[in-house]
């Protein structure tokens, strides 16, 4: 596996100074992001040199780019903010393979109109499901189109927020091109010592062969996100499981400080070692 980070993590602005602070932290990858070139995360278009910018830039710091951001709110309840997510969307898919990656990371959504990331007491209503479902095939045909894989995130605030969910969504789709991004800190808030064991173990059990890329972020024991390795997540153990199903892919550290990435990075060594 290769140690990764989101891009976003830095202060830094342009591909260049971005991704040396990767490398400069000890990440091979990266999950990248439109504003760390001065662009919207969902831009209107992409130039001819901001590709360049950001091909050069991952030759020189020798920082591969595993996924870019293409995240918005695929259940929003307005679809004309639907249609405008999807139109930037495609910009996004279309450029991602000259950017470097076969990934683009999407969010499941949420009925929450100012937030895609909070829970809301209609996530679980059929309608949501629908809509997003109709949005998700709509992203597939412009992935088949570009020879890009999508990918989507289990989490407790979104539509679809657990393992079992995602594989749902997958059978639904029947597309080669949907994949999963699996962040174990995601499927759950205040567990025991042995539940997250359970969950976890069954997440990576259910989506085995799904997966494209891993994340490594924390919880502490009040169920607040915090760095890799400063909570109560096992990461041997979530490391250990993926590596049974012959996952190999980028494990992309986020949810840190900048000034955290050296530690997480030394950390994430140390569990991929073991």
């Amino acid at each position: 596996m290769q140690r990764g980070i989101f891009a976003k993590t830095f202060s830094v602005k342009g591909a260049l100074p971005v991704l040396n602070a990767v490398r400069a932290a000890g990440y091979e990858t990266t999950q990248f992001n439109m504003a760390c070139v001065g662009l919207p995360s969902m831009p209107d278009e992409i130039s001819g040199s901001i590709i360049s910018e950001i091909n050069a830039a991952s030759k020189l710091s020798d920082v591969s780019i595993a996924a870019i951001s293409g995240t918005y709110n695929m259940a929003h309840p307005n679809p004309a903010v639907r249609a405008d997510g999807l139109r930037r969307l495609a910009v996004i898919i279309a450029n991602a393979k000259t950017m470097g990656t076969n990934l683009v990371t999407l969010c499941t959504g949420s009925r929450d109109v100012e937030d895609q990331w909070r829970w809301h007491k209609d996530n679980s209503s059929p309608d949501a499901w629908r809509d997003m479902r109709d949005e998700m095939a709509k992203a597939l045909q412009l992935a088949e189109a570009h020879g890009v894989d999508l990918g989507i995130e289990p989490e407790l605030a979104n539509i679809v927020s657990s393992a079992q969910q995602a594989k749902r969504l997958i059978d639904q789709m029947n597309s080669k091109r949907l994949r999963i991004v699996l962040d174990p800190a995601n499927l759950f808030e205040i567990e025991t010592k042995k539940m997250r064991l359970e969950i976890i173990s069954r997440a990576v059990d259910v989506l085995a062969g799904h997966i494209s890329m891993a994340h490594a972020k924390d919880r502490n024991p009040i169920g607040e996100f915090v760095a890799a390795g400063t909570g109560v997540m096992d990461f041997s153990h979530f490391v250990g499981c993926l590596k049974q199903t012959g996952f190999n892919g980028p494990l992309i550290t986020h949810g840190l400080t900048e000034s955290e990435a050296p530690k997480v990075a030394e950390f994430l060594k140390r569990v991929l070692e073991l």
